[in-house]
């Protein structure tokens, strides 16, 4: 019997955004990962809040990581 493989969730990277849910009545927050810490299986982040000020973030639930915006080329 074969076994079903789920797709492994891509890291998060320098660039990536954060969006965390609000708490008791406030609302999400969005940031920019600016800095990778830790190490596999206990990584947290340096992120860079929309407020314009930067914290050490350990990811929980209720979390999404959007990939960074990919550029684009421009024509020559």
């Amino acid at each position: 019997m074969a076994k079903t493989q789920t797709p492994k969730a891509r890291a998060p990277r320098v660039g990536d955004w954060i969006e965390t849910r609000g708490v008791h009545g406030q609302s999400p927050r969005r940031g920019e990962i600016v800095e990778l810490l830790g190490r596999p299986g206990h990584q947290h982040y340096r992120v860079r809040w929309d407020e314009q000020h930067e914290s050490i973030f350990y990811p929980s639930d209720g979390v999404i990581v959007q990939p960074r915006p990919k550029r684009q080329r421009t024509a020559k």
